[in-house]
């Protein structure tokens, strides 16, 4: 096995619309914001990850930031592929005298398709992946907070990140029923910055209303221990001169009820889809939240006041699908559930 080491190099990749991370040895070695910069003018890669987000919004015409995923899949292959590569590179700072093979499992939305699974697989084999297996994410997070995948018991899980929210019921190693839904994050960042422009006459950009959503994002507009207002300073959308506007989460919490909503009606449609052994698995085991989503303030009370059934957030929910997929990996001959 060590010389087998020697010539190829796991890695654990949740390939995230918002983050991407990368286990390598059990530890998380690369945890950065999926964004690339690159040169308009020769298409060359310039910054990734937290570097490229300090540029984000703030480039001149010869700079360019993309983030190459959008809702969960491959929006742009090239920066997909360049991103991957720079964050590979990242581990491998070290100056080898050849470059080991790449054993790579990497995690997709459940919802995907044959089109977006194969661009997940050849953006991966473009960065030097030689062994490419993928897992959906809800069956990653599972496994990452320490859930028994492959027992006959029902579990739950509700996956929110940045580009979906996935939904999934687990049992005996597989998916019984699941639901995708473009609703997550980013949403939540648009809904910000639209309820800012309505009702402040403020024009704030992505990474403002990011910071707003992690400082003072809640779900409930009644919270035990509120968090301080934020201040946010920007152009009057009318007359572009310099205005500072306090926000507080109930403003947040009001400004999300809608996009929350439809996460709800999701989790009852799948619990409605689900056979009844497995629901009555469900309402004693509980429903585990994972995902930065999973950080919003409040949500697991709403979601359990609204669906009658404990919503538990998992422990560090930012990485249990970058976790999980990091125990596939190690499991890589025994687990049943990857694909190639």
């Amino acid at each position: 096995m060590g010389l087998f080491s020697f010539f190829t190099q796991e890695l654990a990749i949740d390939l995230g619309t918002a983050n991407t991370i990368i286990i390598y040895n059990d530890k998380v070695v690369v945890d950065e914001p999926s964004i690339v910069a690159t040169d308009r003018k020769t298409g060359k890669l310039i910054a990734i990850g937290k570097e490229a987000r300090q540029m984000q919004g703030k480039t001149h015409e010869n700079i360019m930031t993309v983030r190459p995923l959008r809702d969960g899949v491959i929006a742009d292959f090239n920066a997909a592929e360049q991103m991957i590569r720079g964050m590979i590179k990242l581990i491998n700072k070290r100056s080898r005298l050849f470059t080991p093979a790449l054993r790579i499992v990497i995690c997709i939305p459940s919802g995907s398709t044959e089109v977006e699974i194969r661009a997940v697989r050849d953006s991966a084999e473009q960065a030097d992946g030689r062994d490419v297996y993928m897992i959906y994410e809800p069956m990653a997070a599972a496994l990452g907070i320490g859930l028994n995948v492959e027992e006959s018991q029902g579990h739950m899980v509700v996956d929110i990140g940045g580009g979906t929210t996935e939904i999934a019921v687990i049992s005996l190693g597989g998916i019984v029923c699941n639901k995708s839904e473009r609703i997550a994050g980013d949403t939540f960042t648009a809904d910000i910055q639209a309820y800012m422009r309505q009702q402040h006459n403020i024009k704030i950009g992505e990474r403002t209303a990011e910071d707003i959503k992690i400082t003072v994002g809640a779900a409930l507009a009644d919270l035990d221990n509120p968090p301080e207002d934020y201040l946010v300073h920007g152009p009057n959308l009318m007359t572009s001169l310099p205005i500072e506007v306090p926000v507080n989460y109930q403003e947040i919490a009001h400004c999300l009820e809608k996009s929350l909503s439809k996460i709800e009606t999701a989790v009852l449609n799948v619990l409605e889809m689900t056979p009844p052994e497995l629901y009555a698995d469900i309402v004693k085991s509980g429903i585990y939240l994972t995902g930065g989503g999973a950080l919003l303030r409040g949500l697991d009370k709403r979601l359990s006041d609204k669906i009658k059934i404990p919503f538990i957030v998992a422990e560090d929910p930012l990485h249990a699908v970058a976790r999980g997929t990091g125990i596939a990996l190690k499991n890589v001959e025994t687990c049943k559930f990857l694909m190639r």
